[in-house]
């Protein structure tokens, strides 16, 4: 795993420096950006930037699973996720 991470101030700092606009306005932005994603997905809308990163809907089937621990079966529910994929230009930015 890395080292670093950037979490959301840093993130609205660097974006405001790298684009010379207020941090309240890119942080205005970043929360309008993730809101809109959000929303859409729930509503099972496939968000794409295409060459960068895709937000999509996935249903996970109820199905048959096992206590580690006692190994008697359970059964877990039905549920939705969200799948998240790189797109190449992210892909070919990390190699």
């Amino acid at each position: 795993m890395a080292d670093k991470s950037l979490n959301r101030t840093e993130l609205v700092a660097a974006v405001a420096s790298e684009s010379g606009q207020s941090q309240a306005a890119v942080g205005s932005v970043v929360d309008a950006f993730f809101s809109v994603v959000s929303q859409s997905v729930a509503d099972g809308t496939k968000v794409t930037i295409p060459g960068w990163i895709a937000f999509e809907k996935t249903h996970r089937a109820a199905r048959t699973g096992r206590n580690p621990q006692t190994g008697e079966a359970l059964e877990i529910a039905a549920s939705d996720s969200v799948k998240v994929s790189a797109g190449s230009k992210l892909k070919a930015a990390v190699k």
